[in-house]
């Protein structure tokens, strides 16, 4: 998750939080400023100031730095092709993700599957080692 320092001159934590509430609940949708602004009742230029003002970043580059943080996951945790996960954390396609996953992480998720998948298999070996051992060091 993107860590977001509290500003007091933007956004309330109610505000803030029933925002990123919203934006984490439909990450998978196409989100607009209205959209979102509705949530606390606010117009959307207005809401974007606060926004901008409260994080320090543009709703719409926390929203793109969120969906890289849930593919990063879904990298990591499932055996999804980079597109299925494209669609399912609302980039528009595949060459989105992999521009704007290279953008935040300095990688493509081609890369960064691999590194995944080699760090659970050593922890697996590693636990299977350890199992064996305690199970034979009696």
């Amino acid at each position: 998750m993107t860590t977001i320092t509290f500003n007091n001159r933007g956004l309330t934590t109610t505000q803030l939080q029933k925002v990123l509430a919203h934006i984490n609940t439909h990450l998978d949708r196409d989100l607009s400023l209205v959209q979102i602004a509705r949530e606390i009742n606010i117009s959307s230029t207005y809401f974007a100031s606060l926004f901008k003002r409260t994080t320090g970043i543009s709703p719409h580059q926390y929203v793109i730095r969120q969906r890289v943080e849930r593919a990063k996951l879904m990298l990591a945790k499932t055996d999804l092709a980079s597109a299925d996960i494209a669609l399912q954390v609302g980039f528009s396609s595949q060459s989105h993700l992999t521009q704007q996953f290279k953008r935040f992480t300095g990688m493509t998720p081609k890369q960064v599957r691999p590194f995944h998948k080699n760090l659970t298999n050593c922890h697996k070996n590693l636990t299977e080692v350890e199992g064996w051992n305690s199970v034979h060091s009696k």
